[in-house]
């Protein structure tokens, strides 16, 4: 298959395989609009929730998540015979959780967060629109997300937290 919409069968298939769900974002990347930011609003409760148990906790979360990310990414990319598909958001949810590893999980800071993460993956500055182009497979569809996720990062610190505009 090779256009941006899953196909009710394979929707069906997708919720019957847990690691299709997985991939899927629990189902979040079925959205009919804008599925990769609905995948990552999946991702401020938990990244919130992941900030109550400690930093230790958060960092090991999200590298498994990332790491087994690239497999599953992969993985049903391959089932759906096609690169990347809109559908498969586990990758925004990593990025996400790797945007917010360092910074505050207020409910402001994870607003800030979310903004800034959806607007580096969806403009894609350099060198991010050359990996998401040129590195292919799970990695490839990981590696842009992680790379949005660091420009979002830094840019929170320097220019929010940098600038005092949030202080807590």
């Amino acid at each position: 298959m090779t256009t941006s919409r899953v196909s009710d069968d394979q929707r069906r298939r997708a919720l019957r395989d847990p690691l299709h769900l997985l991939s899927f974002g629990l189902g979040t990347g079925f959205a009919p609009w804008a599925p990769g930011t609905v995948g990552t609003a999946l991702a401020v409760p938990l990244a919130w929730y992941l900030g109550q148990l400690g930093f230790l906790i958060y960092a090991l979360t999200t590298l498994v998540i990332t790491v087994s990310g690239i497999w599953l990414c992969e993985r049903t990319s391959r089932w759906l015979n096609t690169h990347d598909h809109r559908a498969i958001v586990i990758d925004e949810i990593a990025g996400y959780l790797i945007t917010m590893l360092l910074l505050p999980k207020t409910w402001l800071w994870l607003l800030a967060g979310f903004v800034a993460f959806r607007a580096f993956d969806i403009f894609k500055p350099p060198p991010i629109t050359w990996l998401d182009g040129n590195v292919k497979g799970g990695l490839g569809i990981m590696l842009d997300d992680v790379a949005a996720a660091i420009y979002a990062s830094l840019a929170l610190y320097i220019v929010v937290w940098g600038y005092g505009l949030i202080t807590n």
